[in-house]
Formats: structure tokens, sequence, C-alpha cells
């Protein structure tokens, strides 16, 4: 996917990694459509990229809807917008576990089910997912956010599965630890070390650029991964050492 003269709808596009995607994808030339909530945020950010912007809230129906509307025909999608949320599961209100999945897993799911058929319509399309390494192995004191990363991950994983043939691509980026402000206050663990947004915005356009399914960033976190599935007792006594 060549990124110049793309259109680009980077969700989450306020800050962190959304906002270093689309200083990226602009660079490159791409033509971008930025959602967001923070509408002075992202006045600057689209007059800085010359792209348009949108304000609404993914976690409705009608933002969702929105956001489809005002990306009609893009090439790219880069699901960038996510929440998080640190503690013990039990004390997680119903509120919090809800505007978290409706944010991270449903939104993702479904405007993708919208963008969708123009690409597979004109044979050609990308679109990435932000995941997490929570996702691949799951993360104490992080136990919905663990479970929304990953049923986003099979959802990215099938979908490819879905797309072979049709011209439009899937990957996704499962980063460990991001230094932004998406980290909640609380949030005490020492590994891994957080990385610079920048460098998994970086990542993430290698990844549409070079179609490249699956990203882990730092790449030694895949090792987390494969001792997790071949040596579950030694990685959940790892785990629970460093948690």
């Amino acid at each position: 996917m060549r990124l110049d003269d793309a259109s680009v709808l980077i969700t989450g596009a306020s800050g962190g990694i959304g906002r270093e995607v689309a200083i990226r994808c602009a660079a490159r030339g791409a033509l971008l459509v930025l959602q967001g909530r923070d509408e002075r945020v992202l006045a600057d950010l689209a007059d800085a990229v010359r792209g348009r912007y949108l304000r609404c809230d993914l976690t409705t129906a009608e933002g969702i809807a929105a956001a489809a509307a005002a990306a009609r025909g893009v090439d790219v999608v880069v699901h960038a917008a996510g929440v998080g949320w640190w503690g013990r599961t039990v004390e997680m209100a119903p509120a919090d576990v809800e505007a978290l999945v409706a944010l991270d897993l449903i939104a993702p799911i479904r405007l993708t089910q919208l963008l969708l058929p123009a690409m597979i319509e004109r044979g050609r399309g990308h679109i990435h997912f932000v995941c997490s390494i929570a996702g691949l192995t799951g993360v104490a004191g992080e136990a919905v956010y663990s479970a929304a990363k990953a049923g986003l991950s099979g959802f990215a994983d099938a979908l490819r599965l879905e797309l072979a043939g049709t011209g439009v691509a899937v990957s996704t980026i499962s980063p460990g630890a991001v230094a932004t402000g998406f980290r909640v206050p609380g949030y005490v663990r020492r590994l891994p070390r957080p990385v610079r947004p920048d460098r998994v915005a970086a990542a993430v356009v290698a990844a549409v650029e070079g179609d490249r399914p699956r990203t882990i960033l730092p790449r030694w976190l895949a090792v987390a991964a494969v001792v997790r599935a071949a040596a579950p007792r030694a990685y959940n006594r790892l785990a629970r050492r460093y948690a």
C-alpha cells in the first residue's frame, strides 16, 4: 500500500499513537481524516497535516456511523482509539467495563464492517488494528483490557483469512506499555519499559506500507507470547513474579 495520495482514516488522532501515525502518514503524502474527541487538538493537528477532522464518540452507534460517513471511500483505516483501566477486576465499575469494551473492541469491529464493502468492491485497502501485548498474554490488573485486545487480535486474524485474495490487507501491532497519557493513574509495572509513541507509529506505517500482518513491539516481547503458549506454568510463575 503506497501512502502517497492514499486516503487514511485514523481514529484516536487527538493524541498518543494516533497523533504520531497522522504526522507520519502526512509526511508520506497521505490524505487524512482524523477522528477524536478533543476538537481543539484535532483542529490544530488537521491544520498541521492539511487533513480533515471529525469530533465524535465511537462508544455510540451515532459516533461510529458519523465516522464511517466522513471516511467513505478511504484506502486505509488505522484503529488507534482506545482506553485503558488499571486495578483489581472486582473494583472496576460496570460502566467502565462497558465503555472500555465499546471503544477498544466493538467500535473497531463495527467501523470496519461499515467501511469494508467499498474496499472489497475497489479491490484495494488496508485495515490496521492497534492491539496490545496484553491481548496475547493477559496482564494482571488489566483483565478487561486484556480481554478486549485479545478479541481484537482474534478478529483481525480471522478477518485476514476472510479477505485473502480481495486486495484488502489486515495488520496488527501489539505493543507493550507506551509512553503516552493513555497509561492510567496507579500503573506501577516495571517491565516492559514504555516505548515512545513515535516508535509505535513508525511500526504502524511500516506494517501498512510493507503489508506486515503482525508486529510486536518491542520485538523481544514475542518471546512472552511463545512461552505462554509452549510452557504456561513457567509463564505464569514469571508473570506473577514481575507483576
